[in-house]
């Protein structure tokens, strides 16, 4: 009598294609793409940071504005500019033109003395006096046309006094000169005496004024709001 068959077991290939047994490679896929997920992850962290911070701002390619090229080539054109001259310092908005203060005499009185070229200077009275005349335009005679005046210093040690009258070579004379010549004495300050060295006792001194013409007056301005005077239409309100 046979004996009959054992049924077979399932071969080893078989066993591999249900996943039960195998080598360790399908293990190592899983591992695998793990390690690269987690590579390309890190990549990605570390370039972002590097790329936000080498981006160029958008300032640097932005158009240069047209007033700053402006103001940035102003001062090269200003150096290339020929200087303009300087205004006359004697123009016509100057009110009084003063010559250089001359010294006339010098002496022991008003009678006698010698001439102003060998008389040492006072510059307190030089410099009153001149002040006088420039701060005091106004003392100037009121005639509408240009003139001059020579306003004649005399000091006195002795008498310890002052005195201003016109010259003879001013253009200006009469009461109108004198007056002026009064006006400008009131604005010298009064002197201390005692403190101011001289050689001699008396002095005489002279500056020449000039006053130019004064500038014609401003017309009119236009009165605003008036009516029409040209036969025009009245205002619709009155």
């Amino acid at each position: 009598m046979s004996v009959p068959s054992r049924p077979s077991l399932p071969s080893e290939p078989s066993v591999r294609r249900l996943g039960v047994g195998g080598s360790g490679g399908g293990g190592d896929r899983p591992f695998r793409a793990q390690l690269i997920v987690a590579l390309v992850v890190g990549l990605v962290l570390l370039a972002v940071p590097l790329y936000l911070w080498r981006r160029p701002s958008g300032t640097e390619n932005a158009p240069v504005d047209a007033g700053a090229a402006v103001d940035a080539r102003a001062p090269a054109l200003d150096s290339a500019a020929p200087a303009l001259p300087a205004p006359d310092a004697g123009g016509s908005t100057e009110r009084v033109k003063l010559g250089s203060v001359q010294r006339v005499k010098c002496g022991a009185s008003a009678r006698s003395g010698q001439d102003g070229s060998g008389c040492d200077r006072l510059p307190f009275f030089e410099e009153q006096l001149t002040r006088a005349i420039r701060d005091n335009v106004d003392c100037a005679p009121k005639t509408g046309k240009e003139g001059s005046v020579n306003y004649v210093l005399t000091v006195d040690f002795t008498a310890r006094k002052v005195h201003v009258f016109p010259g003879a070579s001013g253009s200006w004379k009469g009461p109108a000169a004198r007056k002026a010549a009064a006006c400008v004495k009131r604005a010298l300050s009064a002197p201390d005496w005692a403190s101011l060295p001289h050689q001699h006792k008396y002095y005489s001194l002279a500056v020449l004024a000039t006053y130019p013409a004064p500038a014609p007056p401003a017309p009119p301005a236009a009165s605003a709001g008036l009516p029409p005077t040209d036969g025009g239409p009245p205002p619709l309100f009155e």
